[in-house]
């Protein structure tokens, strides 16, 4: 999505200035990569919150976390925080008319999915950027071309401004782009958000072993505390 290099700079620089929201995140990665331990690391900002503490107030923090949403998914019900509430899950941005990277993850996508598709405390999203066009029988369509079961993995659609916001708050890319391939941009990472809707890693959804390094973090999930 980006150029990397010494002879890059100035390209990185105008894309970042086109998309910040990369810019934000990568810098959350680095940040969350110079401080892993045995566990897996939090990503994200942490809030500053005025507390009581022996009858003293004083200033604590608290984990950044994914904000409460809803959308439908390719059956027509509502998906919502109460879906997710005490789950680890996945989430992705993808369109269904997407002629680059969407293809290859929703194949790799396919892949956790098999792997966890009896284990009641995983959940995919995958929300659509595009979802004028990504009707909630559309999406049905695309579910049954790759051939999943919906309770486990829900394709969302819903409101285009509120699944852009959203995405912002993943710390990830989601915009329309005439430039781009299908015309819209986003992000090809996996993101894994642990029970209290923490994030905990990045994923490129289009690679073989970072989507097995994946799986690997959410087994680490699965025995979290």
């Amino acid at each position: 999505m980006f150029a990397v290099g010494p002879k890059s700079t100035a390209k990185n620089t105008i894309f970042f200035m086109r998309y910040p929201v990369f810019y934000v995140a990568l810098c959350c990665m680095a940040i969350a990569s110079c401080n892993q331990n045995d566990s897996l690391p939090l990503y994200g900002p942490k809030t500053a919150v005025e507390v009581i503490k022996n009858g003293v107030k004083t200033v604590d923090s608290i984990d950044y976390s994914i904000p409460n949403f809803q959308f439908t998914d390719q059956d027509g019900k509502p998906v919502d925080s109460n879906t997710i509430s005490g789950k680890i899950f996945v989430a992705d941005f993808f369109f269904t008319s997407c002629p680059s990277i969407c293809p290859k993850m929703m194949k790799e996508m396919d892949g956790v999915y098999e792997k966890y598709k009896s284990n009641k405390d995983v959940v995919i999203l995958s929300y659509s950027i595009d979802p004028v066009r990504d009707s909630v029988a559309r999406l049905k369509k695309y579910e049954k071309k790759i051939g999943f079961e919906s309770s486990k993995w829900h394709l969302l659609t819903g409101n285009k401004d509120s699944i852009y916001s959203l995405a912002d708050k993943y710390l990830v890319s989601a915009a329309q782009d005439p430039d781009a391939p299908g015309g819209f941009i986003h992000s090809g990472n996996f993101i894994l958000i642990d029970k209290h809707r923490r994030i905990r890693g990045y994923y490129d959804g289009t690679k073989e072993d970072k989507v097995q390094k994946l799986m690997d973090d959410i087994d680490i999930l699965l025995k979290e505390k």
